[in-house]
């Protein structure tokens, strides 16, 4: 999931910060206030399988442009949460190593994506419950390996994780060995 956000800065974001600082009630609150008052915004999401066909951080850098992309507002500078930059047309791309804690727009995107996946992680558990999605929000926490374990993967998780499948021949993920996460990217979610 990856989000992009223009916004107006003569307005006020009161409660936006980096999405890990805020309490998932104060996230709702302050995405809410995004949608609200930002110019515009927009979401891109990848599916399990194409994060195991690309691997989590090209996966991510796509996401990423898509959701520029989608914006209805395109603005010259977009500001790139991390270190890699991802395949923008239009518009310089600068890479900011802890960008949500940095930019205020950062974080307002990071708020968005995180508020939208934590929704589709509990649509996720409506259909598959046996898997807690709505707890765990797709991280790999004991509880859900366990019950990866013992109902094995959902149609929904990325078999390139670690954990998922067994060990050995067999395994997704191009480019990935066995144990391997399929690449890297700063995603620890199994979704």
């Amino acid at each position: 999931m990856a989000a992009a956000a223009v916004l107006d800065l003569n307005l006020g974001y009161p409660g936006v910060d980096d999405s890990k600082r805020l309490r998932p009630e104060a996230r709702e609150r302050a995405a809410e206030l995004i949608r609200e008052r930002a110019v515009c915004w927009a979401l891109a999401v990848k599916s399990a399988a194409q994060v195991d066909e690309l691997n989590p951080l090209r996966a991510s850098m796509l996401a990423m442009a898509e959701a520029f992309g989608a914006l209805k507002v395109k603005p010259g500078l977009a500001l790139a949460d991390g270190n890699a930059a991802p395949p923008i047309d239009g518009a310089r791309v600068v890479s900011v190593v802890r960008g949500d804690s940095r930019s205020l727009s950062v974080a307002a995107a990071s708020v968005l994506a995180k508020t939208a996946r934590d929704a589709m992680m509990a649509e996720l558990d409506l259909l598959y419950p046996l898997y807690g999605f709505a707890c765990h929000k797709g991280y790999g926490t004991r509880e859900h390996l366990e019950a990866i374990r013992r109902h094995g993967p959902s149609p929904v998780h990325r078999l390139s994780f670690r954990g998922v499948l067994p060990e050995g021949p067999g395994r997704a993920g191009k480019g990935g060995k066995p144990g391997n996460p399929g690449g890297s990217g700063r995603s620890g979610g199994l979704f």
